[in-house]
């Protein structure tokens, strides 16, 4: 840092400007335990937010700035250290938003995914800030689409709901003439940082790390090819028929729709690589309190998941097998980056600690929020980072499942990411079909 800036952060500091504050759990985890630089690109969550209704860029920013006020990330950047960076949050920050005026063919849809994918590209400056920027595209007088792109290290896929219901009420309080701020937040995200590491005290940690170390003794990788940053997506469709008979089978073996998707995951996982030890990482959402539940910010968890597969065994025997040691491994859940810490695992450029492969059903709030004149719907385009080989993330839209597959194209081609999709609705429908089958039988139908 130059004189001048070193100066300039005195002042700062001094006149209450701006405050400093340790790394949270989480973000200590994208500096000390993820593959790739934290600054990277590929740290950019993205998502489209669909809005019908009039807006004006003056109603926009005014809308924005309230939630700038309120939420404290969407005024954080990040200070380097020696030993470690510091969140550097400011007092009050102007809201980085910028209004488009679209003709027909910049309007199009394909045009709309080009251009979120420009803006997705761009990066941050981790010190200067703000980390997210938000771009409003009018395609007509009463449609519009909001770009946010926001780094990994203020937000997660809970965040984003929490961006839309604020950004709505703000906005509606506009439309009604209402001035005022918003309702502060029940916990800050420092708070929630703060509170965070004054629970997670050695003699907390201890006992769950016993765990952990008898969990994971000897869990082999599944590959060694580094992450590049870049990831493709492929999208495949659980019917709606399918998944009424996939929850009714969670249901029937006393297991969670989770688990049971699982299962299926780890056996296809299984065959697909000839291996029958399998770790995958799952988040958690961390916001057990209801006064997190309103702040924006990195509170998520990764939490790995050990499956040994048993080919003797029948379906729903795994599936018991699967549930039991899931329910376990939540409850031991600890900061990812204390675990990776504890085990002595060592962090090496373009490998993620502990596994390959990403495993999540979000169940985090994705609202429409909608009043006669103005409505906005939240269409995530990316929540997790090109941190691991393969990603498989599932969405519940009613009965029907979205399974996307975000994978490296370095590494596997569109055709085997195909391949893996079609047969884990294979082992889905067979399972659903036969739920004693063997593990054994069921992997020789798979193709």
């Amino acid at each position: 840092m130059s004189q001048d800036n070193r100066a300039r952060l005195k002042q700062w500091l001094a006149s209450g400007e701006i405050r400093l504050q340790p790394l949270s759990f989480p973000q200590r985890e994208l500096w000390e335990a993820a593959p790739l630089p934290a600054a990277d690109v590929s740290n950019n969550i993205c998502a489209l937010i669909q809005v019908r209704g009039m807006l004006t860029p003056q109603g926009s920013e005014a809308a924005l700035q309230k939630v700038v006020d309120r939420q404290e990330v969407l005024r954080l950047s990040i200070l380097p250290g020696k030993e470690q960076p510091m969140q550097m949050i400011r007092r009050s920050a102007a809201p980085a938003l910028r209004f488009h005026e679209l003709s027909s063919a910049q309007g199009q849809p394909e045009a709309i995914e080009e251009l979120t994918r420009e803006i997705a590209r761009q990066p941050f400056d981790l010190v200067q800030g703000p980390l997210y920027r938000a771009e409003v595209f009018r395609r007509s007088a009463d449609e519009h689409v909001l770009v946010l792109v926001i780094q990994h290290a203020i937000a997660d896929g809970w965040t984003l709901g929490v961006f839309v219901q604020d950004l709505f009420a703000s906005y509606m309080q506009g439309v009604r003439g209402n001035h005022a701020a918003l309702p502060p937040v029940p916990q800050t995200y420092s708070q929630w940082g703060a509170a965070e590491r004054a629970f997670w005290q050695p003699a907390v940690l201890a006992p769950r790390l016993e765990f952990w170390r008898a969990h994971l003794a000897g869990a082999p990788r599944l590959w060694n090819t580094a992450v590049t940053g870049s990831l493709q997506r492929c999208v495949t469709q659980v019917s709606a028929e399918l998944g009424r008979s996939v929850r009714e089978l969670a249901r029937r073996n006393g297991a969670t729709l989770f688990s049971t998707l699982l299962t299926a995951f780890q056996i296809t996982l299984s065959k697909w690589t000839g291996k029958d030890d399998i770790v995958v990482g799952t988040p958690v959402a961390n916001r057990s309190t209801q006064a997190a539940r309103e702040t924006m910010g990195y509170c998520s968890g990764i939490v790995p998941l050990r499956g040994q597969i048993d080919r003797t065994r029948s379906f729903a025997e795994s599936l018991r097998s699967v549930h039991e040691t899931t329910v376990e491994s939540f409850a031991n859940a600890i900061p990812f980056a204390e675990l990776v810490r504890a085990l002595g695992e060592e962090t090496a450029p373009g490998h993620n600690p502990l596994f390959e492969v990403r495993f999540a059903l979000q169940n985090h709030p994705i609202p429409d929020v909608s009043v006669p004149g103005l409505s906005l719907q939240l269409r995530m385009r990316s929540t997790g980072t090109a941190r691991f080989n393969l990603a498989c993330e599932i969405n519940e839209e009613g009965d029907a499942m979205e399974v996307a597959w975000l994978f490296q194209p370095n590494q596997f081609s569109l055709a085997d990411i195909q391949q893996v999709g079609r047969m884990y609705l294979d082992v889905l429908a067979g399972v659903c079909h036969s739920p004693e089958i063997l593990t054994a039988v069921l992997m020789t139908t798979l193709r």
